[in-house]
């Protein structure tokens, strides 16, 4: 069990360790930024397009093609020195908004697709850094409380963005709000410009990205807690990613609700990981009871939500869920950050959240399939159960690895 004098709260960290604060800054700043783009991008391309399945190759080039490079990636943190690699980053992707921004009116989707496919490529590539990098700025005893922090930022920039899109974009229109997204990567590259030098331990013999990304996916291959948590993970997202379809026609159809009902059961997965976060800031479980305890209350959140009889159950709910989604975060990053060897961790970190993210998007696929031969209560009943058994896979997977409890 983890006491109180283990570490630091989120709060504390945030307050008593500069360089970690410059790093949190930024990536909610960042992260701010793009959710407003993403929100102006989507408006414009479906009043331009007045095509859904336009928005829908908007979201796949953003997420699911990106996300197949994770492997890739990751080498990129774990070749050169983290900082200067989210920096060139943060700069890459201003320079591709504001090429968005500059030319949206003129040019044609395909061009805006790429584009966009291009600043996800970059984002790919910062993500892992950025969380390689944390064990360089916080002590051991103190990365539940970073990872918490992290996610307690990341999401309320995340949430905010819809809300001030809608403020900004009727005063700013679509390429004001996007110039204001450029920014927010300038910014966090200036911020990120003040963290110390944090290079990873270099190979003694030189290799090739190649080499260097089959080193990376067969180490968590034959890594048992790395592939019990990573194939854990994995499944119950596959499973579980539904819900952000299903919920619509559970509200609208099932419940009877219009689209503030929509609006509100989407709403409360974010609430969730708000109060989930907060909770995390000084987490009192060893990390894979934290861990198999997300995967279980996320899953059962699905489940149950099937059987909710009014908004407001289904509400409370997911809003529950939304505990466990951050229970999962923290966890298996910090897992991950603990157990991984420092000249890994851009891949491992690449390789896992690129799988994660097809997960979801196979689950969006398979989901909307399910929700069309059936109905949003049997599809989230079928989510929520499978969820439920991946978790009790994971935890029989988890019983046979040699550090089941590192800490």
């Amino acid at each position: 069990m983890v006491t109180e004098n283990d570490g630091m709260g989120a709060v504390r960290l945030l307050r008593t360790v500069p360089p970690f604060r410059r790093l949190w800054t930024a990536r909610a700043i960042s992260f701010l930024g793009d959710s407003l783009s993403l929100v102006a991008l989507m408006v414009y391309v479906a009043d331009t397009t007045g095509q859904a399945l336009a928005v829908a190759l908007l979201l796949l080039v953003g997420d699911f093609a990106p996300a197949l490079l994770g492997p890739l990636t990751g080498v990129v943190a774990d070749r050169f020195e983290l900082r200067r690699v989210m920096i060139v980053c943060e700069l890459a992707q201003a320079a591709l908004i504001a090429a968005i921004a500059l030319g949206v009116t003129a040019f044609p989707l395909p061009v805006i697709l790429v584009l966009v496919g291009l600043r996800s490529i970059a984002g790919q590539v910062f993500q892992p850094a950025s969380r390689a990098v944390v064990p360089a700025l916080v002590r051991d005893r103190d990365l539940e409380g970073a990872n918490a922090a992290i996610g307690f930022g990341t999401n309320g920039g995340e949430a905010l963005g819809p809300l001030l899109a809608a403020v900004l974009l009727p005063l700013l229109d679509v390429r004001g709000v996007l110039l204001i997204d450029a920014a927010s990567f300038l910014l966090s590259a200036v911020l990120l410009a003040f963290l110390p030098a944090a290079r990873p331990p270099v190979a003694d013999e030189p290799s090739t990205v190649l080499n260097d990304t089959i080193t990376g996916l067969r180490y968590i291959v034959t890594t048992p807690l790395l592939r019990a948590v990573g194939l854990g993970f994995i499944a119950v997202v596959a499973c579980n990613g539904i819900d952000d379809v299903a919920l619509v026609f559970l509200a609208k159809d099932t419940l009877h609700g219009g689209d503030a009902a929509v609006g509100l059961l989407l709403a409360a997965v974010g609430i969730g990981l708000f109060a989930g976060y907060a909770l995390l800031a000084r987490p009192r479980l060893a990390l894979p009871v934290l861990l198999l305890a997300g995967f279980a209350i996320s899953s059962a959140g699905n489940l149950l939500t099937g059987f909710a009889w009014a908004v407001g159950a289904a509400f409370a709910v997911q809003a529950t869920r939304g505990i466990g989604l951050a229970a999962m975060d923290v966890a298996s990053n910090t897992l991950i950050q603990r157990n991984v060897p420092a000249q890994l961790l851009g891949r491992v970190f690449g390789s896992l959240y690129g799988a994660i993210g097809v997960a979801a998007a196979l689950s969006y696929l398979g989901g909307g399939l399910l929700l069309d031969l059936t109905s949003p209560r049997t599809a989230l009943i079928a989510a929520g159960t499978g969820g439920l058994l991946a978790t009790l896979a994971t935890a029989v997977a988890l019983r046979g690895t040699s550090r089941p409890t590192a800490e």
